[in-house]
């Protein structure tokens, strides 16, 4: 019999592929490293020290205990795997999914012995649904008809994955810039998704992230409070979903709770909550949240300070020194 592994970048299609009949074990690969730091030269357990902690104080009390445990067995997938007659990765087209996906491509990329039984299922769209999000949204009959869409990971796939994962962990975010802009490249989404992780660098128009930004819009559009704003960015904002909500409320406490906030304060999703003055202003263009209130955030391999920084510049679609 053949043995078969499925790896995902969460749990959320587990049951599912097994009520679709699909056969197989499941096994997860899933450290959300579109947020934080993943800075070069690091060791697999430096990196896994510098992941948890960034997880255990950003994300908090809900995601600290299996953290430890968890990235520790991330490292044990690439040694389960081995055994699998196929191993079949399921990835989607955002920055979430495509950042994971590089990670393991680049971690498997010298593993000859898995070349000709490493499989992809990776899309951006699925029949009937108009807002494609995710794998996870799809019904468990759904994703059985992707199962037998398969194809083999190439060498080529492999390669891109590996210098986008090493340009991913540059300080330097303009190293990024070659993928993102690559139409025809291996990897079919890796563009669009690392051309939206761009975009939460800092504008050079207000200091946001697009996140950021998007999370005002929708504020001022009428989301009274933080759980609606966070319903609104993922139902029509957003142009590539990728937040879980673990990954949403930290951004949100940040621009509430900074020196000069651009939201009021709250305490709970349910709460009520409203722009600032200064939040309106950052809106109008009028205000730059970084000149105000300064910064210190990863981004990727690149640690954002002050200024001097790395902005990205909209107009023409690029990174810039400001």
């Amino acid at each position: 019999m053949t043995s078969i592994v499925h790896v995902r970048c969460g749990s959320d299609i587990r049951d599912a592929l097994s009520e679709a009949g699909i056969p197989g074990d499941f096994v997860e690969f899933s450290d959300p490293i579109c947020q934080g730091p993943v800075p070069p030269g690091l060791s697999e357990d430096g990196l896994h020290s510098v992941r948890t902690a960034f997880i255990t104080e950003t994300y908090g009390a809900a995601a600290a205990v299996p953290v430890p445990g968890r990235l520790e067995r991330e490292s044990e997938v690439l040694d389960s795997i081995t055994g699998a007659d196929k191993i079949v990765l399921w990835f989607e087209h955002d920055i979430y999914d495509q950042a994971i996906l590089i990670r393991l491509l680049a971690a498997l990329k010298d593993r000859n012995d898995l070349h000709n039984r490493l499989f992809m299922i990776s899309t951006d769209r699925f029949p009937g649904i108009d807002r494609f999000v995710g794998l996870g949204q799809l019904m468990p009959e759904q994703l059985g008809e992707l199962w037998g869409t398969e194809t083999p990971v190439t060498g080529a796939q492999m390669n891109a994955a590996a210098e986008a994962w090493t340009a991913y962990r540059s300080g330097d975010p303009s190293d990024l810039l070659p993928f993102a802009k690559t139409t025809d490249g291996p990897l079919p989404y890796l563009a669009g998704a690392l051309t939206r992780h761009l975009r939460e660098l800092p504008w050079t128009r207000d200091g946001l992230s697009l996140t950021e930004r998007l999370i005002l819009t929708a504020i001022a559009k009428g989301a009274a409070t933080p759980g609606l704003a966070f319903r609104d960015l993922y139902v029509e904002y957003e142009p590539q979903p990728f937040l879980g909500d673990l990954m949403f409320w930290p951004i949100v406490r940040g621009l509430a709770g900074a020196r000069e906030p651009a939201l009021t304060p709250y305490t709970a999703p349910p709460d009520p909550i409203a722009l600032t003055d200064f939040g309106h202003g950052l809106l109008n263009g009028d205000a730059d949240w970084i000149v105000t209130n300064g910064i210190d955030r990863w981004w990727g391999g690149t640690h954002l300070t002050g200024d001097p920084d790395w902005r990205w510049d909209d107009g023409p679609d690029s990174v810039v020194m400001v």
